[in-house]
């Protein structure tokens, strides 16, 4: 059984990613990209659908031991996992150095103190667990192969195999130290260079150390922040500059329920804002490098916008279930794709303008071709924005005219309007300074219950959204409006957990609610993180601290957020880790440590 969900670390490479859990066991794994088919695919089902554990010798009928202390090495994605045991201290060292061949997972033990029986037991699993694949030896070195991929394994220590399972038993004595190496290739070429791991691990340290010395941020939140960046950089595919939302697919959101997605695309929601917090904390070259990936995204077809693509811009995103996996903790079915990609969202028109708009603000060099993209983005809303959609949350239900994508069609006129303003692009100015009023009127008269005092999820339901939290930041209504105060305080009482966290809106337990589908969801967090900001916006500055601090709470040991807190539980669930968790995160540390609201 696979760990929880917090019980993973994160390691990449910046073109995929693996989890490794505190008992030193990958579960997940896809090679060569984020979007390929996993070789580890244990997280969404058994031990038979792949893994490669490394840690301590135990009886076969044991439950593995944890590791006893696990960190980041410093600011950076190198992973350190220490255990004690009756015969000594050792310590495994995984990473995956930043790319320039073949893709690679290196793992290096240590010898600390003692005598320490050691075991690497690993099992390759093609296809998400389906395949087994040929593994035999090459000149030395075992190579699995099964269809267009093979794996190699590289090590010096002895290894043989057993039950479809590769291991190697061997002892470490203090200053020993052993590395362990899978490298993938495409099965017609030749193998891989050999593997170089302790170049490999000074090389990757001194990436990560250069990539934060960039950072801008010095707040009191540094350490939280650092990792945030982190993570949204290992999330970054760096060939194109496409931002994944997420490296897995179909942790669940409510356990053993059907709420299971595949998150290992570029969203231009998520993309956007995780553009916005990276350009803000000094990070430039990551948001050039999206902006030219949306350009060749979209190409020519702005009318044709979809909410997602492909790592590096494809279209069709087939969503399928893998039926051989009984998914994690049994929550089926485990989805593959993703069928909301051909949705309506009105509201990605905006985030991805107010990414152009912050770019252009913080001196990103000017793209003739960005500015043409704005101004035919909305050409197209001029057209559409009245029509229903189905809303930031990508529901399955009917379509809405819901309130939070009118208003980010605001945001999208608004920003155009702005730039023209600034001489950088020619547009009909008055004819969009009044669509820019009639929509805002539109929403401040069907998207407002005046006997509540608050905004609704969308016109004329009862409904509350926290999307409607963004109100205020977008500037569409100052902190300080009646309405904005009313709205945000109708969402702590009718959206809060007991824990003080904030869920998306109502799912009605077991029945379909608005959202199509049966089931109830945890906290979402990234909504948390925006009722704090928002708290900090009206002046309620202590509340945002404290609400914020629990936030911060909630991550793992090494500092990662899923998608949503399971009230109930008590444990995080979602897709893991999540870059639109990790996006608000930096945002509100940078919102209360410039109001100075922070503890010390």
């Amino acid at each position: 059984m696979a760990g929880r969900i917090e019980d993973y670390a994160l390691i990449g490479d910046m073109q995929t990613a693996a989890l490794v859990c505190r008992d030193g066991t990958v579960d997940w794994l896809c090679l060569p990209r984020f979007d390929s088919h996993a070789i580890f695919a244990g997280l969404l089902g058994t031990e038979e659908h792949g893994f490669w554990r490394l840690g301590p010798a135990h009886a076969a009928d044991a439950k593995p031991p944890t590791a006893a202390r696990r960190s980041y090495r410093g600011d950076s994605l190198i992973l350190e996992s220490e255990w004690d045991t009756p015969r000594g201290t050792v310590r495994v060292t995984d990473f995956m150095p930043p790319r320039d061949g073949a893709p690679q997972l290196i793992r290096i033990v240590e010898g600390v103190t003692g005598r320490v029986p050691m075991r690497s037991a690993l099992r390759m699993r093609f296809s998400y667990g389906r395949v087994v694949p040929w593994v035999h030896k090459h000149e030395g070195r075992t190579v699995a192969v099964a269809g267009p991929d093979s794996v190699w394994f590289d090590t010096e220590a002895e290894t043989y195999g057993k039950a479809l399972t590769t291991y190697a038993d061997f002892t470490v004595a203090p200053g020993d130290r052993i590395a362990f190496t899978i490298s993938w290739q495409p099965s017609h070429k030749e193998p891989p260079p050999l593997p170089e791991p302790e170049a490999s691990l000074e090389a990757t340290e001194d990436f990560w150390r250069e990539w934060v010395e960039h950072c801008t941020y010095h707040g009191p939140y540094r350490e939280a922040v650092i990792r945030s960046l982190i993570t949204l950089k290992a999330l970054t595919y760096a060939p194109t500059g496409g931002i994944v939302a997420a490296p897995t697919t179909s942790l669940p959101e409510d356990i053993g329920g059907v709420r299971n997605w595949d998150y290992r695309y570029t969203w231009l929601r998520d993309a956007a804002i995780t553009l916005s917090s990276l350009l803000r904390t000094g990070y430039r070259e990551e948001a050039r490098a999206w902006r030219e990936w949306l350009l060749r995204a979209v190409a020519g077809d702005p009318e044709n916008l979809q909410i997602m693509y492909g790592i590096a811009g494809e279209r069709e995103l087939g969503e399928a279930e893998l039926d051989w996996l009984p998914g994690y903790e049994k929550s089926a079915p485990v989805r593959v794709g993703n069928g909301a990609a051909h949705q309506l969202q009105l509201d990605v028109y905006g985030e991805v303008t107010e990414a152009l708009h912050l770019g252009h603000m913080t001196g990103l060099a000017r793209n003739d071709y960005a500015s043409l993209l704005q101004l035919k983005l909305i050409r197209y809303l001029e057209d559409h924005w009245q029509e229903p959609d189905e809303g930031i949350w990508e529901v399955r239900g009917p379509r809405r005219h819901f309130v939070h994508s009118k208003v980010m069609a605001w945001v999208a006129v608004d920003r155009t309007i702005k730039l023209i303003e600034s001489g950088d692009a020619d547009g009909p100015l008055e004819r969009w300074r009044e669509l820019r009023d009639d929509i805002h009127r539109d929403v401040c008269e069907k998207g407002y219950d005046k006997e509540r005092n608050t905004f609704t999820q969308s016109y004329g339901s009862r409904e509350l959204d926290a999307s409607l939290l963004l109100i205020p930041q977008m500037g569409f209504l100052p902190p300080d409006d009646k309405r904005v105060i009313g709205t945000i305080e109708a969402i702590q009482r009718e959206l809060s957990t007991s824990d003080g966290f904030i869920l998306r809106y109502p799912t009605e337990g077991a029945d379909a609610g608005v959202d199509g589908l049966p089931g109830d969801e945890g906290a979402f967090l990234a909504c948390s993180f925006w009722m704090a900001d928002d708290l900090a916006m009206i002046g309620r500055v202590d509340e945002a601290r404290q609400l914020f601090e629990k936030l911060l709470a909630l991550r793992n040991d090494l500092g990662l957020l899923a998608e949503e807190w399971d009230p109930r539980l008590k444990r995080q669930v979602g897709n893991f880790p999540q870059a639109f968790s990790h996006v608000p995160l930096i945002d509100t540390a940078l919102r209360l440590t410039a109001s100075g609201a922070y503890g010390g």
